[in-house]
C-alpha cells in the first residue's frame, strides 16, 4: 500500500464512486421500474417511502451515534463500513430482482421490504464514510481539491449509473443488472476501506451522552439551516434523475435506447464543470460558493421546459448539468466548517451524528420527490404505466422544471439566513495531507 495514496482524496473518492454506482441506479430507475415497469400506484409507492421516513428518523441519528462511540484498533467508521459491504451488495440485488408474478399489495409488500433494508443499511455505509471527511481533509485549500476529486469520481458514478443503466436493463433485465452493479460496489468499496486510516487523536476524545449529543446537534442553528436548504436542493437531484426516463418517452417523445444519450448529457458535461466549480470554492469560500450553487443551479432547470425532442433536450441537459456541478462540489466544504465549529463549542468530535442528522434531512427529500410526484399526478391523471392519464407530457415537464425550480427558490431564501463564519482550525489526520 503505498503511504502517498494512503489518505489521499483518490483513495476517499474511491468510496463516493463505490456508493453511488448502485445508490444512482436505485434513484434514477427504482420508480421507473416499479411504477411504470411492473404497475405499482404512485399512491403506494408514495405510502412506502413515507413508511421508510418514520424508520429513517430513528436509524439515522443511531447510526451516527453509534458510530461516534465505536473503539476498535482499526478506528470508529471502518469497522461499520466493512461489515456493511455484503449487506449492501444483497439488499441492492433484492430491490431489482423482484419475483415474477407480484401484484397489488404483494408487489407493494416486496417493494416496502426491500426499500427499508437497502436504505436501512445504506445509512450504516454513508454517516460513517461522510463522517471520515473533515477528519481526513483540513484546511480550506485541501478540503475544496478533495471534494473537487470525490465530486469527479461521484459523476463518473453517476454517468454510469444513469447512462449505462438503460443498457444493461435492455440486454440482460433489471435482476442481472443489479447483480453487476453490487460486485462493482463490492471491488471498490473493499478498495477504499483498505486505503484510509482514522485519525486515532479524534476516536481518544470521550463522547457526549445520548441525550446531550441530541440536545447539542439539534440545537445548532447553523446545521439546520444548512441542511434544510441542502434537502430540498437535493431533492432537485433525485427528481430530476428520476424523471428523466418519464420526461424522454413522454414529453420528448423518445425509446428508451434514447435515455443513455440524454443521461449522458447531463453527467459527461458535468465532470469537466467540476473542475470549474473547484476552482469558484477555492475563490468564494464555502458559505458563498454555496448560495451561489443555488442560483445557478434554479437558472440550469429553466431549459427543461422547452425541449421537445431529442437534440433540444440534449442541449437543456447540458445547461442543467452546470447547475448540478456547483451543488455537488460547494456543500462538502461547508459543512465541515460547521462541524470543526461544532467540536470547538462542545469539545468533541461529532462528525457520525452530524452526517447522520444531515442525512436524515436530505434524504427525507426521497419523500418530498414522491409527494411532489403523486401531486402532479394526481393533477394531470398520471397513475401509473398502465393508466398515464390524457396529459402525461404535461406531468413531466412540470416535474422536470416547474417544482425543482421552485424547491431551488426555497433553498436560496433559507441560505440567506445562514450567515459567514471563520473558519477554524484543527488537528491533520494522521497519514493525511498537509493542507
Amino acid at each position: 500500500m503505498s503511504r502517498k495514496f494512503l489518505n489521499s482524496p483518490t483513495a476517499y473518492a474511491l468510496g463516493m464512486f463505490a456508493m453511488m454506482v448502485p445508490s444512482q441506479a436505485f434513484s434514477s430507475f427504482y420508480t421507473y421500474f416499479y411504477v411504470e415497469k411492473l404497475g405499482l400506484a404512485v399512491g403506494l409507492a408514495t405510502l412506502a417511502r413515507t413508511i421508510y421516513l418514520i424508520w429513517d428518523a430513528v436509524n439515522q441519528p443511531m447510526a451516527g451515534y453509534l458510530s461516534d462511540r465505536t473503539r476498535s484498533r482499526h478506528g470508529r467508521r471502518r469497522p461499520w463500513i466493512f461489515a456493511s459491504i455484503p449487506l449492501f451488495m444483497l439488499a441492492f440485488v433484492m430491490v431489482f430482482a423482484v419475483p415474477p408474478g407480484l401484484h397489488d399489495s404483494a408487489l407493494f409488500t416486496w417493494f416496502l421490504i426491500a426499500l427499508i433494508l437497502f436504505e436501512a443499511i445504506a445509512t450504516i455505509l454513508w454517516v460513517n464514510y461522510g463522517a471520515l471527511f473533515p477528519e481526513l481533509f483540513t484546511g480550506v485549500g485541501l478540503r475544496a481539491k478533495a471534494s473537487a476529486v470525490q465530486q469527479a469520481y461521484q459523476i463518473v458514478a453517476i454517468l454510469i449509473g444513469t447512462a449505462l443503466t438503460p443498457i444493461l436493463y435492455e440486454a440482460l433485465g433489471f435482476g442481472t443488472m443489479s447483480v453487476v452493479y453490487a460486485a462493482v460496489f463490492g471491488l471498490f468499496m473493499t478498495l477504499f476501506v483498505l486505503n484510509v486510516r482514522e485519525n486515532e487523536s479524534f476516536a481518544r476524545e470521550e463522547p457526549l451522552p445520548l441525550v446531550q449529543a441530541f440536545r447539542e446537534t439539534l440545537k445548532n442553528k447553523e446545521l439546520w439551516l444548512f441542511y434544510v436548504a441542502g434537502s430540498f436542493a437535493q431533492t432537485v437531484n433525485g427528481l430530476v434523475s428520476s424523471m428523466i426516463p418519464f420526461y424522454a418517452k413522454y414529453a420528448l417523445g423518445v425509446g428508451e435506447g434514447d435515455v443513455t444519450l440524454l443521461m449522458a448529457s447531463v453527467f459527461v458535461s458535468v465532470i469537466p464543470l467540476v473542475a470549474v466549480w473547484f476552482y469558484i470554492v477555492k475563490k468564494l469560500g464555502g458559505y458563498r460558493s454555496w448560495r451561489l450553487a443555488f442560483v445557478v443551479y434554479g437558472l440550469s432547470v429553466i431549459p427543461l421546459w422547452y425541449a421537445n425532442d431529442l437534440g433540444t433536450g440534449i442541449a437543456a441537459g447540458i445547461c442543467f448539468g452546470f447547475g448540478l456541478a456547483g451543488f455537488l462540489v460547494s456543500p462538502a466544504l461547508l459543512s465541515s466548517e460547521i462541524i470543526d465549529r461544532d467540536a470547538l463549542r462542545t469539545g468533541r468530535r461529532r462528525e457520525g451524528m452530524y452526517t447522520a442528522v444531515g442525512g436524515f434531512l436530505t434524504r427525507s427529500s426521497g419523500l418530498i420527490s414522491a409527494l411532489a410526484f403523486f401531486v402532479v399526478g394526481q393533477m394531470f391523471g398520471y397513475v401509473s404505466g398502465d393508466e398515464p392519464g390524457p396529459h402525461p407530457e404535461q406531468t413531466f415537464r412540470y416535474l422536470i422544471c416547474i417544482v425543482p425550480l421552485a424547491l431551488l427558490v426555497v433553498s436560496f431564501v433559507i441560505s440567506l439566513f445562514l450567515k459567514p463564519q471563520p473558519a477554524p482550525s484543527v488537528p491533520h489526520a494522521q497519514g493525511g495531507i498537509d493542507a
